[in-house]
């Protein structure tokens, strides 16, 4: 196969999925634009599996920077693969679609995010990683309502940001190092931390976080799907290229890992649950990453590999659900089991494997995360994870499948969703078991070579375990009456603390301005009031002129007076 498609050695797939979104954007004719939606994915696959020798292709030589838009390697190889497929499924997923700004968009974002993967140098990474903001926001502002152009316009402020502070680390960094090569950064330098930030935005790093739980709610039914795939699994490779090993990430992913599960738990939405869900993953990535090592970083990938198809799968759900209902609402869906039994089966496949359950593709991943941790003797950060690992059941498993498919039986009888869909979330939903049984397929992808068997029997039944305990807790949480909790709710997450931070900032810059002002304008009124009087025993001694000359004619005497004082001073020498 390669040699059949040798023409397209060196090629990146980026472009393919690129050329493709902005056709599709342009076409009118949506036969064509889902035409599109196929094909790009496959060339770009084509482009994958031709260049098979690692290297660096596509420089462009501007001089005193050089450009490395395509560099293969084993850690950015994997990546691009699971954003190709991840592309091909929504594809197919989105053919009952007819938004073309959804259809262009997506094909664009994915391509901006496998081009960013391949990026050897810092400046095409910030080129490519602006395209992933520029190119999702539409996805959220398709929806067209009020509040999903405020939080389009949110999440695009913050990508933006994102791509300023990563471009302004860089510049920092390539004018202490006379480098711009996308490699080791490391937390050693100012550059090397505000690169962090910048990349920690876009992960969804604590406090860092609120635009994920906010934008992903309100995108379209498609547009949650591609959401869910790049941007924050992007952030995760540029995290495991710049920073692997970094220690500071292990604390970091550890809050990620567990705080979302307080938030997920009250929240009535539940695409809004998945979001936090998808952040308790990113968690675990962001620990393998800081772990480092052969095994953390293979931990690190795997996880996002399967991460991206497995919460793809959920979304995908949830998308053919607000189809068919038009509603997300915890509080409004129950017994749908009934109407769109092939949508429940699906959704158990994508929840298993989100919780890592035997036999599904995140147990094989999610072991290499905690193998990696015990063996770097990590033995507390093990332990929270473990519990994290319980939480997360509740969220993807037992509160998003089971409300709104065996929950109490509101009564809504409705259509199964498409065909289309089913196909769609069927092929994720067969990479999510293929990865599962067969492991190896997926290990023998990963960037570094191991020997490492997931099925022991203390892994297996240890993750028994810890699933049928997380389901007496929500089974007992559900007899008591504990949960869910009933109707929409205001979640204070760390938005409430920008806005007391703001409002404070708000509060103490108003006080501080009346201040001055009132100073200068107390000393400014007392300048005027001298110089009219001036004025007045200039022209008229007496005092008549105040009576005589009208008070506008004054004010405008007085302020030529004050313009020319102020033009003499300006124009005279220093």
């Amino acid at each position: 196969m390669t040699d059949a498609l040798s023409f397209l050695n060196g090629v990146s797939p980026a472009w393919f999925l690129i050329l493709a979104g902005l056709l599709a954007w342009a076409s009118p004719r949506s036969e064509l634009r889902k035409a599109l939606m196929l094909l790009g994915p496959i060339g770009a696959l084509c482009a994958w599996f031709a260049t098979g020798e690692t290297g660096v292709y596509g420089v462009i030589d501007l001089g005193p920077v050089v450009l490395e838009t395509f560099r293969l390697d084993n850690l950015s190889r994997v990546w691009a693969l699971v954003f190709i497929l991840i592309s091909f499924i929504n594809g197919v997923y989105a053919l009952h679609d007819r938004n073309r700004m959804t259809d262009g968009a997506a094909l664009i974002y994915a391509g901006s995010a496998v081009g960013a993967v391949f990026a050897g140098d810092l400046l095409t990474l910030f080129f490519f990683w602006e395209l992933t903001a520029l190119a999702s926001a539409p996805l959220i502002f398709a929806v067209g309502t009020p509040e999903a152009q405020r939080a389009g316009l949110r999440y695009l402020a913050i990508q933006v940001l994102s791509g300023v502070a990563l471009l302004g680390g860089a510049t920092i960094w390539a004018s202490q190092t006379g480098s711009w090569a996308f490699d080791v950064l490391g937390t050693d330098s100012w550059a090397g931390i505000i690169m962090l930030l910048a990349i920690g935005l876009k992960a969804g790093f604590p406090l860092l976080h609120m635009w994920l739980p906010d934008a992903y709610p309100k995108a379209t039914g498609v547009g949650s799907v591609v959401l869910s795939a790049f941007t924050t699994k992007l952030a995760i490779y540029a995290l495991a290229r710049g920073f692997a090993g970094e220690e500071v990430l292990i604390t970091i992913g550890l809050v990620m890992a567990v705080f979302p599960i307080f938030f997920a738990m009250t929240s009535n939405d539940l695409r809004q649950t998945l979001a936090y869900a998808l952040i308790n993953q990113l968690g675990f990535m962001v620990v393998a990453v800081g772990v480092g090592g052969d095994l953390g970083l293979n931990g690190a990938a795997a996880n996002a590999f399967v991460g991206v198809i497995y919460m793809a799968l959920m979304f995908m759900v949830l998308g053919a659900v607000l189809l068919r209902t038009g509603t997300l609402k915890v509080s409004a869906l129950g017994g749908l089991y009934k109407s769109m039994p092939v949508t429940a089966l699906f959704a158990i496949i994508g929840a298993l494997s989100v919780v890592g359950a035997p036999l599904f593709s995140g147990f094989v991943a999610k072991t290499l995360i905690l193998s990696a941790t015990h063996y770097a003797h990590h033995d507390w950060a093990y332990t929270i994870l473990v519990y994290a690992s319980a939480g997360v059941m509740e969220l993807s498993v037992l509160k998003v499948v089971y409300f709104t498919f065996f929950g109490t039986d509101r009564g809504i009888r409705v259509k199964e969703a498409p065909q289309t869909m089913h196909l769609g979330m069927a092929l994720a939903a067969f990479l999510c078991v293929f990865l599962g049984v067969n492991y190896q397929a997926l290990y023998g992808i990963l960037p570094f070579d191991m020997e490492y068997s997931p099925y022991k029997l203390s892994s297996v039944f240890g993750q028994v375990q810890l699933l049928l305990g997380g389901l007496l807790v929500f089974a007992a949480a559900l007899y008591f009456k504990l949960f869910p909790l009933k109707g929409d709710r205001t979640i204070l997450d760390a938005d409430w603390l920008y806005r007391r931070f703001g409002d404070a900032c708000a509060r103490w810059g108003a006080a501080m301005g009346q201040l001055l002002f009132d100073a200068i304008g107390k000393g400014l009124s007392a300048a005027i009031t001298r110089i009219r009087g001036r004025l007045f025993n200039l022209f008229s001694p007496a005092g008549a002129l105040s009576k005589e000359f009208p008070s506008g004619l004054m004010a405008l005497w007085t302020a030529i007076m004050l313009a020319g004082v102020v033009l003499v001073a300006y124009f005279s020498p220093s």
